[in-house]
C-alpha cells in the first residue's frame, strides 16, 4: 500500500508540474530562476535528451517503454532487497509518467534546464529525476553487495 501511495504522489507531482509549465510558459521560452537554473517549456519528441526525435514513432517509444516497465516490474517483484525494490519503483514511476505524457500529448514536457557558463544540460522533468535516482539506488545496492562479497573472499 505504501508503494502505491508513493506511486500516486510522485506521478501527480510530475503530472501537475508539467501541466503548470504547459499552461504558464510559452513553448520554447526560458525563465531564469537562478543563474544556473531556468524553467522552460520544451516538447521532447524523442527519448532521453531528445535522441531519435525525428526517426522513431511516438507509438514505438510507448510500446518499448511499456515493455521495459513490465520487465522492471518483474525484477522489482523478484527482488528481496528493499533498496533495490525502491529503486525499481522509482524507475517505474518515472517511466509511467513519461509514457502517460507521450500517450496524451505525443511528446514529453521537459522544463528543468540547468546550465553553467558554456555548459548546457538538456531539459528534463521530475519523471527523469525519479528514473535517475532509481538507477543510482540500484547501482549503490550493487556496489554494497559487491563490497560484501569481496570482503568475504579476502
Amino acid at each position: 500500500m505504501k508503494k502505491f501511495f508513493v506511486l500516486v504522489l510522485l506521478f501527480s507531482l510530475d503530472y501537475f508540474s508539467k501541466l503548470i509549465i504547459f499552461k504558464t510558459i510559452s513553448l520554447n521560452k526560458f525563465i531564469e530562476i537562478f543563474p544556473i537554473l531556468d524553467l522552460a517549456h520544451i516538447h521532447n519528441y524523442g527519448i532521453s535528451f531528445g535522441l531519435f526525435a525525428n526517426s522513431i514513432s511516438s507509438w514505438i517509444i510507448i510500446i518499448i517503454g511499456i515493455a521495459i516497465v513490465a520487465v522492471i516490474f518483474y525484477m522489482m517483484m523478484d527482488s528481496s532487497n528493499i533498496i533495490e525494490k525502491w529503486g525499481y519503483l522509482l524507475i517505474i514511476i518515472g517511466a509511467i509518467s513519461n509514457i502517460f505524457d507521450r500517450i496524451v500529448n505525443g511528446y514529453v514536457v521537459d522544463f528543468i534546464y540547468l546550465h553553467y557558463k558554456n555548459f548546457y544540460w538538456p531539459a528534463f522533468n521530475f519523471a527523469d529525476i525519479y528514473i535517475t535516482f532509481g538507477v543510482l539506488m540500484i547501482l549503490l545496492n550493487f556496489l554494497i553487495k559487491f563490497k560484501k562479497t569481496y570482503k568475504k573472499e579476502n
